[in-house]
């Protein structure tokens, strides 16, 4: 693949609060040639896999309360950072980012490394793409953890909410990504904040952080709508897996009506967890959510 890319140094995720964790990349993803994925493998290689699937404009760090958890129950937590986020390459052009750029290199994630048995763990971007994943390979998902996000389909005029933040991202291209993460997840200490700011050592490196406000559809044409309306509809009549929903109820972008709306795409998801006081970044209540998902599951 034939763009211009920026690579972190490493430096900068030196001793990073709460993420003693091990850096793992792909050089060579089928049709990704070029550039260098950055992914978590933690827990043990024959468990059943949490493949957990970060957003805008955060990255792997995210999961860092779930991991814990999720590992001391067994499973392999599988973490990517998106290109254009974390320790993954940052193409540097905006128009590189596109919906079926990330889906697609998603879909070639989990086939190199051949991921089975999966819990499927996505909020925000990470559920918008992440959604799509399972429809066409399903024989590797079984379970699914969805925080806050939503489908990719153009169902009418976007809530008021989400044209708020994308006017505001448009206008601030060099945005303070921890002070933001900090503002809706105020318990966050500066240096974890400062952990979110690690991957961005200048404007230069938050092409996918100012593009991806923008990959949201606004109209039925937009790329990622047919997917999106063909995954909902597999979702509602034939997901067969364990399903649990965890909603930041403090989230002024996918609030709480629209969440549970949401679940009644996902055939037998149950009663939703709500964490009032959560806002968007529902991992950072983690420690509520995880113990929550894997009780239901055992129902």
């Amino acid at each position: 693949m034939d763009l211009t890319a920026l690579r972190t140094p490493d430096t900068r995720f030196a001793s990073l609060s709460g993420f003693a964790y091990e850096p793992n990349y792909l050089d060579a993803l089928p049709g990704y040639e070029g550039l260098r994925m950055h992914y978590l493998d933690e827990g043990p290689h024959d468990g059943p896999v949490a493949l957990c699937l970060h957003g805008q404009p955060t990255w792997s760090y995210l999961y860092r309360r779930m991991i814990p958890l999720l590992t001391a129950a067994g499973y392999r937590v599988i973490a990517p950072d998106m290109f254009g986020f974390g320790r993954s390459d940052k193409p540097a052009e905006g128009a590189a980012y596109t919906f079926n750029f990330h889906r697609g290199s998603l879909q070639a994630l989990v086939t190199e490394l051949d991921l089975k048995d999966i819990l499927l763990v996505a909020q925000d971007w990470g559920g918008l793409l992440g959604l799509t994943l399972p429809m066409d390979d399903a024989a590797r998902y079984s379970k699914l953890l969805l925080m806050n996000t939503a489908f990719a389909t153009y169902d009418g005029p976007l809530p008021q909410g989400f044209v708020a933040w994308r006017q505001w991202s448009n206008a601030n291209p060099d945005m303070a990504v921890g002070k933001l993460i900090k503002r809706g997840a105020p318990q966050l200490t500066d240096a974890e904040a400062a952990a979110y700011d690690a991957p961005f050592p200048s404007v230069d490196y938050k092409a996918g952080v100012q593009r991806f406000p923008n990959l949201v559809p606004d109209n039925a044409q937009a790329e990622g709508v047919a997917l999106s309306l063909r995954a909902r509809d597999w979702w509602q009549t034939k997901w067969r897996g364990k399903s649990f929903m965890a909603i930041g109820g403090a989230d002024p972008v996918f609030n709480e009506a629209g969440m549970r709306k949401l679940a009644g795409f996902i055939n037998g998801c149950p009663e939703p967890l709500v964490i009032p006081e959560a806002g968007h970044f529902v991992q950072e209540w983690g420690d509520k959510v995880v113990p929550a998902a894997l009780t239901s599951f055992q129902k």
